[in-house]
């Protein structure tokens, strides 16, 4: 998930620190990026509202960085 380090590293943010966002150990957060498990789906989720992002971007769905606009 070469999109989700990208994201991170532009927003300078940690491995470690995503990891402890995400409530997760920092090995498994290095395997979500390498692409060597699968993200759960809340998970996916939470990356995306931390990294400003939408699933669909970071799952190469669309090009479009920037976010939909939050349901209320």
């Amino acid at each position: 998930m070469l999109r989700i380090k990208d994201l991170r590293e532009d927003k300078e943010i940690k491995q470690v620190e995503m990891a402890e966002q995400l409530n997760i150990s920092q090995t498994n957060y290095s395997k979500y990026e390498l692409g060597k498990i699968n993200i759960p789906i809340e998970t996916l989720k939470k990356i995306a509202l931390i990294l400003n992002t939408s699933t669909d971007y970071l799952l190469g769905l669309t090009d479009e960085v920037k976010p939909y606009p939050r349901i209320k």
